[in-house]
């Protein structure tokens, strides 16, 4: 018998799920017969990405979802395109429908959480915070919270100061060599 399940992929604590229609009697992350999705729990919202005309297919052939497959047809609404499609509704328009869906759900690749991290770093000793805080007190609010700087402006200033560093190197080279 076929089943409609997910297999886990993804590292260690960051895991996605691929949507695969496998025999039932192989293992989670066995052999399997075709790809029909994918599911990324870690976003927010949840990615799922199905192939509808592939799932209509095996599910006419008598291939059953998990439980955890079917709450995710129930979710994206495939098992009320389904319906209609054992009716008789044309396969390109349910397809071009979901489609239609799939773009509406706002669809971000941030992650919810963070990677995680190595091991925690012991804490500083807290002598050096009092300190800290007269300072604060000193500055006037508005200073307070200067904007943060992006990955790509701090590579871009990285980049710069290599580039201005090398001629310089260059020179003295050529002077040593005198």
């Amino acid at each position: 018998m076929v089943r409609l399940r997910l297999r886990r992929v993804g590292r260690k604590k960051q895991a996605s799920f691929r949507v695969v229609a496998a025999d039932r009697e192989t293992s989670r992350d066995g052999r399997f017969l075709e790809v029909v999705g994918f599911y990324n729990p870690r976003t927010d919202p949840s990615t799922i990405t199905l192939k509808e005309d592939r799932i209509y297919e095996w599910l006419s052939k008598g291939a059953q979802p998990s439980d955890s497959t079917a709450q995710l047809f129930k979710t994206v609404g495939l098992y009320e395109r389904y319906e209609r499609f054992k009716k008789g509704e044309d396969v390109a328009k349910l397809v071009q429908e979901a489609e239609a869906a799939e773009a509406g759900r706002n669809v971000s690749g941030k992650t919810r959480r963070e990677a995680p991290k190595g091991k925690p770093k012991k804490a500083e000793p807290k002598a050096e915070a009092a300190p800290a805080a007269e300072v604060k007190a000193e500055e006037p609010a508005a200073e307070e919270a200067p904007a943060e700087e992006t990955k790509a402006e701090v590579v871009e200033e990285a980049a710069e100061a290599k580039a201005e560093e090398a001629p310089a190197a260059e020179e003295e080279k050529s002077e040593e060599a005198e």
